[in-house]
């Protein structure tokens, strides 16, 4: 490497977060082995790394969209493998999980080349070149404000321009409290978007939660907000929320939302009942609980088998707008891939089940986010009920889980914008 200076290029350096990064290595020896490293320094001050080892070419190149990693967190031509295979850095605490809770500022990602096939040591190591990235849940524009109406709490994020845009309801799953980084990346991408509050930390809050009437008082906070187009609202959830979207889209008289789009969840729920006692009714099935060989707590047959009771599941004949379930098969958390076969055969019987669209993803697990995200087969998790702190097994592995997310993210967007947007020329593009 004496008389060379190694030039690494990162393309944007500044982005959103499901933008891709195009990597590049200059000016290296021909055939010369390196490590391409990325670095992240959670919220949390945790520590989190992924890296490949390339050769470079003839012309002294390393392009980590087309050239394969030999080796490290990941293998193959993987564009954005420096951010999907993140894992905490050896040494770190047991069960992390990394989430972006402060959407006012970025994801700082240092990417670096080292000199040889590195798997450890490099913070011991001086890099041949380092690059600092920032990846963002909110584009340039996009307002965020605080909701506290009617007893509602949550976060509506306003795309940057005058409307008006369609509306988005956001509801993250049992983990509880106020997720925000979602609906961000949403409203990057012109809707109107909040994040609900619904199983709160404080348990005498939770309490006061109905089943059915604080979502429609939330839902219409979306709806009445001068920016939005108020025939074109959609639920979105995820786990457990998921299954609050099918519950409210079939049985309330209140609201109707344009489509839903729901990830890793289920059918099965007690209708009719407030939180507390839907929390109640499903902690009754955990003696069904299971837990595999590493202590991690498997939740997923808790609703098995699929109940024929309707008292106890949602009737997905009720279902009148666009429904997009998202399902990973190697779910280990939730039932999803046997909630999604029984869907299909009620609205198949019931005649509706051309709004029905299933989008089933071999070996990804529960946690399917926005793209990029690193995978966790299992993470720390408090219990709702107990505020007792278990290690939670996801499920899915590592390669299939990143493609399942980007594919995802994808299709998500497209089926939002197909039945919320007037026109395709009408949907505004998400720049940083």
């Amino acid at each position: 490497m004496v008389g060379t200076f190694p030039l690494l290029s990162v393309q944007p350096t500044r982005g959103l977060v499901d933008e891709k990064i195009q990597v590049v290595v200059r000016n290296l020896p021909s055939a010369l082995s390196v490590t391409l490293h990325s670095l992240h320094r959670s919220e949390d001050k945790d520590l989190w790394e992924a890296f490949g080892h390339y050769t470079s070419d003839g012309q002294g190149t390393v392009t980590v969209a087309k050239d394969a990693s030999l080796g490290g967190t990941y293998e193959g031509a993987e564009p954005m493998g420096l951010l999907w295979s993140m894992q905490p850095v050896p040494g770190s605490r047991t069960g992390l999980r990394l989430r972006k809770m402060d959407v006012f500022t970025p994801m700082v990602v240092h990417i670096s080349v080292y000199s040889g096939h590195m798997t450890e040591g490099f913070s011991k190591q001086s890099p041949l070149a380092t690059v600092v990235t920032e990846r963002w849940y909110m584009a340039p524009g996009v307002c965020r404000i605080d909701i506290r109406e009617h007893g509602v709490r949550g976060t509506l994020f306003l795309p940057p321009g005058p409307g008006p845009f369609p509306g988005v309801l956001d509801m993250w799953g049992g983990g509880g409290g106020l997720v925000e980084y979602r609906s961000g990346l949403l409203a990057s991408h012109g809707f109107v978007s909040m994040a609900l509050e619904y199983l709160s930390h404080d348990k005498n809050r939770t309490s006061d939660i109905e089943s059915k009437t604080y979502f429609e008082k939330a839902f219409r906070i979306v709806k009445e907000h001068p920016l939005v187009m108020k025939d074109r609202v959609a639920l979105f959830g995820l786990s457990f929320g998921a299954s609050v979207a099918l519950n409210l889209a079939a049985y309330s008289k209140d609201i109707s939302p344009r489509c839903c789009v729901c990830i890793s969840g289920s059918h099965v729920y007690p209708v009719n009942k407030s939180i507390p006692d839907v929390i109640m009714k499903m902690s009754e099935h955990g003696y069904k609980t299971r837990f595999d060989e590493d202590g991690h707590v498997v939740w997923r047959d808790i609703i098995l088998p699929i109940p024929t009771d309707l008292g106890e599941k949602v009737d997905m004949g009720r279902i009148k707008c666009p429904l997009m379930l998202v399902v990973g098969e190697d779910d280990q958390n939730w039932a999803t891939v046997e909630s999604a076969k029984d869907i299909a055969q009620m609205m198949r019987a019931a005649g509706n089940e051309h709004l029905l669209t299933i989008l089933q993803y071999p070996d990804a697990g529960h946690l399917i986010e926005p793209p990029y995200t690193p995978h966790f087969r299992a993470s720390n998790f408090i219990v709702p009920q107990t505020r007792q702190k278990v290690i939670m097994l996801w499920g899915g592995y590592t390669k299939p889980h990143a493609v399942a997310q980007e594919d995802c993210w994808e299709r998500s967007l497209s089926f939002l914008r197909q039945h919320l947007y007037p026109s395709p020329d009408s949907v505004p593009k998400a720049k940083l």
